[in-house]
Order: C-alpha cells, then structure tokens, then sequence
C-alpha cells in the first residue's frame, strides 16, 4: 500500500511511525508541514521519500492509497479540507486536550479534522474520550499508546559515566525531560526543586532540553544559589537518553496535559519511579504508591514536599519493578505497533 504519512515537522515520534510503516511492507512517503531544522538528529527511516509541497500538490503526484495525519489542528485539518479519502487522523494529545480547550480556532479544526476523518488514532483513553465527545463512533476510533523499545530502555543499563562525570555519585538525582513550555510548566518543577534543595543538599536536577522559558528558567536557578545542584546538557540525542534515565533516581514531569507521555513510558521501562502531575494521562499509567507519586497540577509545595519524601523512601526499589511491570504490560512498541496496521486496514474498508 502506498502511505503518505503528513506531520508538523521530523521528531523522535515521527521516526518511531515511518520506521513501522516502512517494516509494514508499505511504500512509504513524507511530508513535513513545517520547513525548518528536525528535532530529530537520525536520518529518515530507510525506503522513505521525503516531500515538499501542499498536500494537494502531494495527493496529485504521488496519488496514495492511504493519508495519516496529524496534529488535528493543522496537519489533519489540511488533509481533511483536501477530501481526500481514505484519511487517518492521528491525535498528538496536546491538539485535542490542550490547545482545543483553550482557543475556539484550534477546536473548530479538531472537530473538522474528525469529522473528515475515516478513523481516528489516540494514544490513550483521555484522548478517546475527547474523540468521542465530538461525535465520533467508537467504531471509528483506534487507541494505543505510542510504546518505547524495551530493549533500549531496561532497568539494567549504566549511564556512561554521566554521574562521575557531574561528581553526583552519592546524591540523589531528579531527570526532567519535558520541554521549557507553558505546557509542561517547567517552572513549577524549578521553584519545588529550590525549595526542596534548600531542605535536603544531596538533591541534584538534571534538566536537558530547551524552549521559550530558558531565560526564565536559568535566572531562577542562580537566582537561588543552586548552579551546582542543576545540569543543563542542552538538546541530547536519543542515543544519549538512556544514559540519562539510567543517572537518575526519579523522573519527574509537571505538564498540565498529557497523552500517554512517551518519556514517562521511557522512565517506567528503565526501572524509575515517577513523581508526575495528577491529570488523566499519567493516572492511566502511575498509581500513588505503586509506581510512584502524582501532585496537583502548578502545586509546587505539594511537589516539593514529593521530591523530600522520595529523596529518602525505601519504596524505590520496589516502585521500580511496579514500573517497568507496567511498561512491558502496556507500553511495548514491538506489540502496539501492529495497532497501526490495524488501524490501515479499517480506515482502508470504511473508505469503501
């Protein structure tokens, strides 16, 4: 089958998707919505072309059999406004959970996109039942959380000499991933872990990324006297991640909305107890006490009393074979994958 796989830009998630596409048996296309440097440091997934141009430009050159697309909010919507058919609108989470509830623009596109849409792909129930809110049949809804590599991300790997090289060998260290956006309020994660470092000297935070809150971000860091308790590495590569979770003791992510978080599903495979904000997506995969601990969303006290009691509690090791339980119960990508060809062949008959 000839599939053109249509998205905002070239990440991590995007090569996760044409790379099962392409060992689907599928002759695989793709096109970037935006035209600007990938996040993605690895090359396009072997047996992919890439493309430029609108999507109707695309639809009438290459003529596929099959459109997967998505955000809802642009990428599903240009699809949806085409006409083409067959058309699969996959959800990102924030589309349709976040930026759908905040801006009237966005949730007339989300509703558009579905509305045109010969199946829906969500990576967890809070995105289903959003789906299904907008009049969307169950039948037409496919839910599967997008997975992680189980081999790459195990509870037994080192992590490249990152804490010796920081000197942390003895401390206890926080890993936060999310990006430096309103969205995943970073700067509630700084100001819980300031005042928590203040209580206990041996925590250590390990902050990789970047965004809009750099500038605010670093001033409250040194603002507060902490430089040498906070690692900033910059964007690392996914050949570098594992070496990160593998440094540290607790993942932590403050985000207001969430999907099935991949990189909460990576913390979990490696074997690490969570400390996560209490919305929807993370309560489908963190139960308090299991495999670690939610918090009110913004609430940096509650957090930061978390961060004490986690610093000391002998429940870790524990929790950490509760998640990596609960990452090859749900969140194996070599089984959630086969979803997506599921997924191909009812878009394919409903199309009909």
């Amino acid at each position: 089958m000839k599939i053109l796989y249509f998205s905002r830009s070239y990440t991590a998630h995007d090569h996760r998707f044409l790379s099962a596409i392409v060992e689907g048996g599928h002759k695989t296309f793709f096109l970037p919505l935006e035209n600007k440097k990938p996040s993605e440091r690895r090359p396009l997934p072997k047996n992919v072309r890439q493309l430029s141009g609108s999507p109707k430009e695309v639809i009438a050159k290459i003529k596929p059999d099959l459109i997967h697309a998505g955000p809802l909010t642009d990428c599903g919507y240009q699809v949806a406004r085409s006409g083409f058919h067959p058309f699969i609108a996959m959800s990102w989470g924030s589309d349709i959970l976040w930026e759908a509830q905040r801006n009237s623009i966005a949730r007339k596109r989300v509703r558009f996109s579905l509305n045109h849409a010969d199946l829906v792909i969500g990576d967890c129930q809070s995105v289903k039942t959003a789906v299904l809110k907008t009049g969307v049949p169950k039948e037409r809804i496919v839910t599967f959380p997008w997975g992680v590599d189980l081999e790459k991300f195990h509870p037994k790997g080192d992590d490249g000499a990152l804490r010796s090289r920081l000197g942390w060998q003895t401390e206890f260290v926080i890993l936060h991933l999310r990006a430096w956006e309103a969205l995943y309020d970073p700067m509630t994660v700084v100001r819980a872990f300031v005042g928590a470092a203040h209580e206990n000297p041996r925590l250590r935070l390990l902050i990789p990324g970047s965004g809009s809150l750099q500038t605010k971000i670093k001033r409250e860091i040194e603002k507060a006297g902490m430089k040498d308790r906070v690692h900033f590495p910059g964007q690392i590569s996914q050949m570098e991640l594992p070496n990160y979770f593998h440094a540290a003791d607790i993942y932590l992510s403050a985000s207001l909305s969430d999907g099935s978080s991949v990189s909460l599903m990576e913390a979990l495979a490696c074997g690490i107890p969570a400390l996560v904000s209490d919305i929807p997506g993370n309560r489908e995969w963190v139960e308090a006490g299991k495999q670690g601990w939610l918090f009110p969303v913004k609430n940096a006290n509650v957090l930061r009393e978390l961060i004490l009691r986690s610093s000391v509690s002998k429940k870790s090791k524990d929790m950490g074979a509760q998640a990596r339980k609960a990452a090859e119960q749900r969140a194996d990508w070599r089984k959630n994958k086969q979803e997506l060809d599921r997924a191909y062949e009812l878009a394919m008959e409903s199309a009909r």
